[in-house]
């Protein structure tokens, strides 16, 4: 059975940061795609970064590039998004998921295939 758990979410200050976990088992991110998604209250589900298997191809979105920074460790059971002078827009629950299923698509919501119960995110301005 796979499981995803995410940890290190919380409430911090404007500027400051957070380092968000996500541990696997029963698969290895070594294997698989896996990525951070978010969802703000009433908005929809959006991408936040993404780390290809082999580690040699990352995404992130506009709104976190240069700030966010994804990596995947501990022989691929751990993926960890690292957040540097959060804003209060960053607030969110935050999602880890990976994907199995192979597809042309890459970070896209609908194409991962197992997620996380998410941790919360809260900026205070």
């Amino acid at each position: 059975e796979v499981q995803l758990v995410e940890s290190g979410g919380g409430l911090v200050q404007v500027g400051g940061t957070l380092r968000l976990s996500c541990a696997a088992s029963g698969l290895s991110f070594d294997e698989y795609t896996a990525g951070w998604f978010r969802q703000a209250p009433g908005k929809e589900r959006e991408a936040v970064s993404c780390i290809t298997s082999s580690k040699d191809k990352t995404y992130y979105a506009d709104s976190v590039k240069g700030r966010f920074t994804i990596s995947s460790e501990n022989a691929g059971t751990t993926v960890y998004l690292q957040m540097n002078s959060l804003k209060p827009e960053d607030t969110a629950v935050y999602y880890c998921a990976t994907q199995v299923r192979p597809t042309h698509s890459y970070c896209q919501d609908w194409a991962m295939d197992y997620w996380g119960q998410g941790t919360q995110v809260t900026v205070s301005s």
